[in-house]
């Protein structure tokens, strides 16, 4: 579940433990909420966007920053005519075809009446971005999944989307092509049958053979006013599959629709409840994962959570961070 997030900055964590590298260097606009990040093909320019302002987004020079505040994607809300329209959540932004696709979330706290819409820019520049509307994933009480937190995914032309938050957790629907809307009937992909089915955020993400799926799972938010039991908030997982559209199990072969799940990041220092994550394929630093936080030394509310992000390993087969 996500809430709206404001802009400030912050400074670098430094030290590391159990094994986990502290957050890279961040300077600018550092605190956010469900952060997507992409870079722009034609100057190399970052753009990171995230919850909150009608999907606010900024930029910078690099992954470290400084960012800037550009504004809002859609100033104006969605025209999806559903409660939430104008407070829009979870964004992820992929190229299509020379062209921007960022993927929003509509819904309120909580509930199951949700879709996810679609708006479009050819550059990414303030105000230059159309919106579309729904991409026909929705949801409502009569449906097993909470349609939020979608993520587009290319493989080999064939276009898919992944979705899912609590309720029957993560599902994978076929896309037309060019992505603008659903093409048939999705399916489960990961599941945790145990206590809240605390499961959402899904990001795809190819690496050699292997399709690795990334979630997260927990409590995300409310730190401040009602603090999970020890282990139970927000940590990143992951599995994986020779397929992109399902087969997901994690290293100790425990399929992802029957609670499987290998941490690749979790609470550690003054690290608290890292998620939210996507990957990113840096030019130089290769894959790179990325989170918001909170810094337990600044605080555990929402409006605090930080951009994070580290260098993925994959040379065991799973993601390291």
């Amino acid at each position: 579940m996500h809430l709206p997030i404001l802009a400030a900055s912050t400074s670098l964590l430094v030290g590391a433990a159990y094994g986990y590298a502290s957050p890279g260097a961040c300077s600018g606009a550092c605190n956010i909420h469900d952060p997507a990040l992409i870079r722009r093909e034609s100057d190399g320019k970052y753009f990171r966007f995230s919850t909150g302002n009608k999907i606010s987004y900024a930029s910078a020079s690099s992954i470290q920053g400084p960012w800037t505040v550009l504004g809002s994607v859609l100033p104006d809300g969605s025209s999806i005519d559903l409660p939430g329209n104008d407070d829009l959540w979870a964004p992820d932004v992929q190229l299509v075809n020379g062209v921007y696709y960022a993927l929003y979330s509509v819904s309120s706290f909580g509930s199951q009446n949700s879709a996810i819409g679609l708006a479009t820019s050819d550059t990414m520049d303030l105000n230059s971005w159309t919106d579309h509307g729904s991409t026909g994933v929705r949801s409502d009480s009569s449906k097993p999944y909470n349609a939020i937190d979608g993520n587009l995914f290319n493989d080999g032309g064939s276009w898919y989307m992944n979705f899912g938050s609590f309720w029957g957790n993560l599902y994978q629907a076929p896309m037309k092509s060019p992505p603008t809307s659903v093409a048939s009937a999705s399916y489960q992909i990961a599941y945790q049958p145990a206590g809240e089915h605390a499961v959402e955020a899904a990001y795809l993400y190819k690496y050699g053979n292997y399709y690795y799926l990334f979630f997260s799972e927990g409590k995300c938010c409310g730190y401040d006013t009602s603090m999970p039991a020890a282990g139970q908030e927000y940590k990143i997982k992951a599995c994986r599959s020779s397929s992109a559209t399902g087969g997901f199990v994690d290293a100790n072969g425990v399929s992802c629709t029957n609670g499987g799940g290998t941490v690749v990041l979790e609470s550690h220092d003054n690290v608290y409840g890292p998620g939210g994550q996507g990957v990113f394929t840096d030019p130089t630093l290769g894959p790179v994962l990325y989170y918001h936080y909170v810094d337990t030394n600044i605080g555990y509310g929402d409006g605090q959570k930080l951009f994070g992000w580290n260098a993925i390993d994959f040379s065991s087969g799973w993601p390291v961070v």
